[in-house]
């Protein structure tokens, strides 16, 4: 007899900056779309529910418990599904770019950037104070939010804590998404991780999102990697001590709801 499998899923939306309704809304239908595949946890890209922002961080910054995260976190109980959704936090006087975990049982745990990008340090503070390790079935899965993965102290404190999955929220453009595939294939080889990453499609910024989020096995092989064009999930499964992946887009299944 086998066991329940452990499916584990990243959401690439087109996010619009500063519109956290709109950009809530696309989240609540690819949680759909996850439920409709048995996803157990779903990570959605950096700053996901505000859109890439730095000038209107201030003016937009959640709490940890922000009553704008309720459904989201009703979701999570209903459908028994750990969610990990993005957006610029204030934890006293500092401003973080944070990714809320949100837990089935309705608690919401926290992960701030450790490592931020040029001109990122102008408007938030990196801290490694809120580094949870999430478990779910036999896998360790840590967080990663965009710049940490380029820097080799991240991942290795990763490993260090006995993680069996590395999951990486992102804003990658079309020009610069190869290179981040290039890092994490080389991460999941190097250290015998499975690596999971949510990045947007559409354009944040004004500059053009590169999409392709994907998952890899701990050998390194992508094993699934979406379109960058398209809205829609990558999905790592594990069944049988082995992973597969597979994607699923956002557009066939609203046509199925169609039929």
């Amino acid at each position: 007899m086998t066991g329940k499998p452990t499916i584990i899923a990243a959401a690439q939306i087109c996010a619009k900056d500063e519109n956290i309704e709109y950009n809530l809304s696309t989240h609540y239908g690819l949680i759909r779309l996850a439920v409709e595949n048995g996803v157990q946890l779903l990570v959605f890209p950096e700053m996901s529910i505000t859109g890439y922002v730095r000038e209107a961080a201030s003016r937009l910054a959640f709490t940890q418990y922000d009553a704008r995260l309720n459904e989201l976190r009703n979701l999570a109980e209903a459908y028994h599904m750990i969610i990990i959704a993005g957006a610029p936090v204030r934890l006293g006087s500092a401003l973080h770019v944070g990714s809320f975990v949100i837990f089935p049982d309705h608690s919401v745990s926290l992960y701030t950037k450790q490592y931020l990008y040029e001109g990122e340090s102008d408007y938030f503070t990196p801290s490694s104070v809120n580094n949870p390790l999430l478990t779910l079935d036999q896998e360790n899965i840590s967080l990663a939010i965009c710049y940490d993965m380029e820097n080799i102290q991240h991942i290795m404190k990763a490993i260090g804590a006995g993680s069996t999955v590395y999951s990486a929220s992102i804003f990658y453009s079309d020009d610069s998404i190869g290179a981040a595939h290039e890092l994490l294939s080389t991460y999941a080889r190097a250290y015998s991780i499975n690596v999971l990453m949510a990045n947007y499609t559409g354009h944040l910024c004004h500059i053009p999102a590169g999409g392709s989020s994907a998952f890899w096995s701990s050998s390194g092989e992508r094993l699934a990697c979406l379109e960058a064009s398209k809205t829609g999930l990558v999905i790592g499964l594990k069944e049988n001590g082995n992973w597969t992946g597979e994607t699923v887009y956002e557009d066939n299944y609203n046509l199925f709801l169609l039929l």
